[in-house]
Formats: C-alpha cells, sequence, structure tokens
C-alpha cells in the first residue's frame, strides 16, 4: 500500500516538475556556472522543449514500470484483470495437493489450499507450478508441471 501511494505522489508532482522552465528550477548562480546564461532565448526554449520532452517520456515509462511492480507484487491479493499466470517452483518439497496445506513458491510468496483437490502419493523437489486466475472472482488455481489435477488455493503472503 505504501508503494502505491508513493507512486500516485510522484505522478502528480513530475508533470508540474516537467512543466517548469530550467531558468526557474536553477538558482540565478547555477544557471550562470552551467554556462546556460550564454544562450539565446531560441536556443534556451529548444533546450527546455527537450528537457520536458526527456522528463516525460522518463516519467511515463516510471509509471508503467512502478505500475506493473505493485500488480506484481500483489497478484493473487488482488485481481487487476489480468490472466497471466503466476509462475514459480515450490520451495522445497511437494508431497501432493490437501485441503489446508500451504504452498511456499521459489518467488516468495505463499498459498493456502481451500479446496479438497487431492494429488495423493506425488513426491517431487522443487516441481514448477502455475497459478492461474479464474474466470470468476479473485479465485486463483495450482497446477503442478506433469500433472492434470489443479487445486483451488489463496495467497497468504
Amino acid at each position: 500500500m505504501r508503494t502505491l501511494l508513493a507512486f500516485a505522489l510522484c505522478l502528480c508532482w513530475l508533470p508540474a516538475f516537467a512543466q517548469d522552465a530550467i531558468e526557474r528550477r536553477m538558482t540565478p548562480e547555477q544557471f550562470k556556472a552551467a554556462g546556460l546564461d550564454k544562450l539565446s532565448a531560441d536556443e534556451l526554449a529548444h533546450l527546455n522543449a527537450w528537457l520536458n520532452g526527456t522528463i516525460e517520456a522518463e516519467t511515463s515509462k516510471a509509471a508503467v514500470q512502478a505500475k506493473k511492480k505493485v500488480e506484481d507484487d500483489n497478484r493473487g491479493f488482488f485481481n487487476f484483470g489480468s490472466a497471466e499466470p503466476v509462475l514459480s517452483r515450490i520451495d522445497g518439497e511437494f508431497r501432493g495437493f490437501a485441503q489446508g496445506r500451504r504452498y511456499a513458491l521459489a518467488n516468495g510468496q505463499q498459498w493456502r489450499q481451500v479446496d479438497a483437490a487431492t494429488l495423493a502419493g506425488v513426491r517431487l523437489t522443487a516441481p514448477d507450478v502455475r497459478i492461474t486466475p479464474g474466470m470468476v472472482g479473485n479465485a486463483w488455481y495450482m497446477s503442478i508441471a506433469g500433472y492434470n489435477t489443479r487445486a483451488k488455493v489463496e495467497r497468504v503472503k
């Protein structure tokens, strides 16, 4: 939540900063020390246009990256409308599906099985897992590579 708040504050503040001319962002001493006082009005206007375009492009790129990070970090807790699965591995040994069992993934996420699906007699070390969002609500389903059985899970960490 803190990341989301910081992201929102950056989006509000950066466009205002980008529209301000460089001569107003610097002190007169900094402006002169950088040699910018030697530019003509036309050259200074071109510099400001270039700086504003660069800042806007970088701000847009940063906003996209921040949004993706927030969505990736919170996948499973919230559904952001993406059908992309969570792909990882079980961190350690997988001993089949059982209701209430917790599954720690190599990506740091932890999921708990909430249905009665079973996959008895299976023992695997660090198998690949695929957790896909359901069609309705915030339902998620885990499957293990090489097996057709899938279990309904919820993210707990």
